[in-house]
């Protein structure tokens, strides 16, 4: 009985050993599939640990009623829009069953008003290509709708911009450099480009700080460089220039922007050469001129009292004088390093400034001269045909792209610790960030957009997402009724 007993635990020990060991060899294998694949950052960049975050959100589906958010609490984007994306991007089914889980309840919702007649595939018309700066040497025409808002190389990483770079070339949009300078990245996918002027004129300053003509010329000589945007603000700090800290400032960005490495990058809160409106029309003459390119500027707005005199000043000077296009930024943020209290609290949003400037350049008649660009949190086709709907004629993105590429929503943008690796310039991290395979992602997630925008105008029986306007919008008010988007507006100006 005795040897019996004995000869038993040596078998199980054996079988536990054999276990053991075969679980180690799986491990093993786990870690090696993890590392080897770059369809997914977060397992490639976490091998085997990684994949309890899919596990977990998979899991969420069905236990968030009890521990976790709901599909439309989270900020700054909710799951239902991360997810949204995520599936245009990855290119797999995007419909959803048992009826929609946002509340039309609250005030400030808004809802197209479909018809009866909804228009038919035949009857569909594609975006009409629109000229930016007819007046130019060198205008710009193009029939995207939705594209790339400006993401310096050094805020976000190398296989980043590559991607993006390549995808929107993809897509046929445009790729904002952000202030951080052009480089070989944002050249290399053939995408057309618009260059940033931030407040520290990186890439086309000398050696004073101050704008060269000769480095304008230079960029301008690059033909995928098509536009040329002065940042008078942005929406994740209103009246401070960018942050960028200094672990980010590699000896590439550093040379890029001609800066010391390793130091933060701060540029000033303004622009040292544009203290008035006469200053801004001067400069956006003088470089319009200097590159043939369209000029135009972007900016947060809050007091509209500048504004106004700015209207008055081009109408002094006459319209050629006027800037190409305005790219009004949401006050709700963004994806540079901020100050809490600016992003919290300063400037106006987009749902009250878009309508506003829009309505103003009616009244001059100078909507037609002057483009308008949209920005801030447009990442889903509603949130697009709704600035379309308010006046603008283009709609651009930033964080909406991030999620194509991968983003997970971390928050570690200014840290340099991105786990999907694209806000960070550790190789390690990269590494995850497939270039191919997120250029396609890119190009699936414009397209989708695109393709979403027109379900919307179709239903409201528009043959082209152009035609899109206040009228076709109710918004909920505090009684919990909707009336007219048209209506609260002529009442609110």
């Amino acid at each position: 009985m005795g040897d019996f007993i004995l000869v038993s635990i040596d078998l199980l020990s054996g079988l536990f050993i054999l276990l053991v060991g075969l679980g180690v060899l799986f491990l093993i294998y786990m870690y090696i599939v993890d590392v080897s694949q770059h369809k997914q950052a977060i397992r490639h960049n976490y091998p085997i640990i990684g994949r309890f975050r899919y596990l977990f959100e998979k899991q969420g589906e069905f236990f968030r009623q009890y521990f976790f958010a709901m599909d439309r609490e989270e900020m700054p984007f909710n799951r239902a829009e991360r997810s949204w994306v995520y599936k245009a991007a990855k290119n797999v089914d995007r419909t959803i069953a048992f009826g929609s889980s946002r509340s039309l309840d609250p005030t400030g919702t808004i809802m197209f008003m479909n018809c009866a007649f909804p228009t038919l595939a035949e009857d569909a018309v594609s975006p009409a290509p629109i000229t930016i700066g007819a007046q130019c040497r060198h205008p710009y025409t193009t029939s995207s709708i939705f594209n790339i808002s400006g993401m310096s190389y050094g805020a976000i990483s190398k296989p980043a911009v590559r991607a993006l770079s390549k995808g929107a070339s993809q897509a046929g949009c445009w790729m904002n450099t952000g202030e951080g300078g052009l480089s070989s990245y944002h050249l290399e996918g053939k995408a057309d480009i618009v260059f940033q002027i931030g407040t520290a004129k990186y890439g086309v300053r000398n050696e004073s700080g101050n704008l060269s003509e000769e480095k304008l010329k230079a960029v301008a000589a690059h033909p995928a460089v098509k536009m040329f945007e002065i940042k008078i603000s942005q929406g994740a700090k209103p009246g401070k220039g960018g942050i960028l800290p200094g672990k980010k400032v590699t000896a590439e960005v550093a040379q890029i922007r001609g800066i010391p490495q390793g130091q933060d990058s701060i540029s000033p809160n303004g622009h040292k050469d544009i203290r008035t409106v006469s200053d801004l029309l001067d400069r956006i003459a003088f470089i319009r001129e200097v590159t043939g390119k369209p000029v135009g500027f972007k900016a947060v707005f809050g007091s509209m009292n500048w504004f106004e005199q700015l209207l008055l000043e081009i109408e002094r000077r006459g319209a050629e004088s006027a800037p190409d296009f305005i790219t009004i930024d949401s006050a709700d943020g963004g994806t540079g390093a901020a100050p809490q209290p600016l992003m919290d609290y300063v400037g106006l949003p987009l749902k009250e400034s878009l309508p506003m400037v829009a309505s103003m350049l009616e009244e001059r008649q100078l909507k037609d001269r002057i483009k308008i660009i949209a920005s801030g949190k447009l990442i889903t086709p509603s949130k697009v045909a709704w600035a379309i709907a308010l006046g603008a004629d283009f709609v651009v993105s930033a964080r909406g792209y991030m999620f194509a590429l991968g983003c997970i929503q971390a928050l570690q943008c200014n840290k340099d610790t991105c786990p999907t690796g694209i806000t960070t310039h550790n190789k390690r991290l990269q590494q995850g960030l497939n270039v191919e395979d997120k250029t396609q992602r890119v190009a699936n997630y414009n397209k989708y957009i695109h393709y979403g925008i027109g379900l919307i105008a179709h239903s409201c029986g528009l043959t082209n997402v152009r035609e899109l306007n206040k009228s076709h919008i109710r918004i909920v008010t505090e009684n919990g009724l909707s009336v007219a988007l048209e209506k609260l507006y002529e009442n609110h100006f």
